[in-house]
C-alpha cells in the first residue's frame, strides 16, 4: 500500500504542474494571437469596395458545461463569403442581424479592415437596372 501512494504523489507532484503549464501556454497563446490579429488589422487601411454576397453559412458551437450543471448552451456563428470586382473572395464573421440582413446575390459596397468587417451596404436591384438603362 505504500508504494501505491508514493506513486500517486508522485503522479501529481510531477505531471500535474506540467499539464498546468501545458493548459496555461495554450490559453496564454491565443489570447495572443487575437491580440495580435486586433493589432494588425488597426494598422490596415479602411477599404471600401464593390462587391456581391456569394456565399452565407452558420456554425452552431458548443460551450462546456456550466459549473453548476447545466448543460451545455449552444452559440451560433454566422459568416459571409464577399466577392470583389478582381474576383478575390473574402469570408467575414458578422452579427446575427447583419447575416439575416444580406442574401446571396446582394450587390453593394464592402468596407473591411484587415480580417475586420465593418459593414455591407447594398444597392438595391431597380436603381442599378435603371442606371445601366
Amino acid at each position: 500500500m505504500g508504494s501505491d501512494s508514493l506513486w500517486m504523489f508522485d503522479f501529481f507532484g510531477s505531471v500535474m504542474p506540467v499539464f498546468l503549464v501545458a493548459v496555461l501556454g495554450i490559453v496564454l497563446l491565443s489570447a495572443g494571437k487575437n491580440i495580435l490579429q486586433w493589432n494588425r488589422n488597426n494598422h490596415q487601411p479602411l477599404l471600401t469596395v464593390y462587391s456581391v454576397i456569394v456565399s452565407k453559412r452558420s456554425e452552431l458551437k458548443h460551450t462546456a458545461p456550466a459549473e453548476d450543471g447545466s448543460g451545455s448552451r449552444p452559440r451560433t456563428l454566422y459568416f459571409i463569403t464577399f466577392e470583389v470586382e478582381s474576383g478575390d473572395r473574402m469570408e467575414f464573421a458578422v452579427s446575427g442581424d447583419e447575416f439575416g440582413m444580406c442574401a446571396e446575390g446582394d450587390e453593394g459596397r464592402l468596407s473591411f479592415q484587415g480580417t475586420r468587417y465593418l459593414k455591407f451596404e447594398r444597392h438595391h436591384k431597380i436603381r442599378r437596372q435603371a442606371l445601366r438603362g
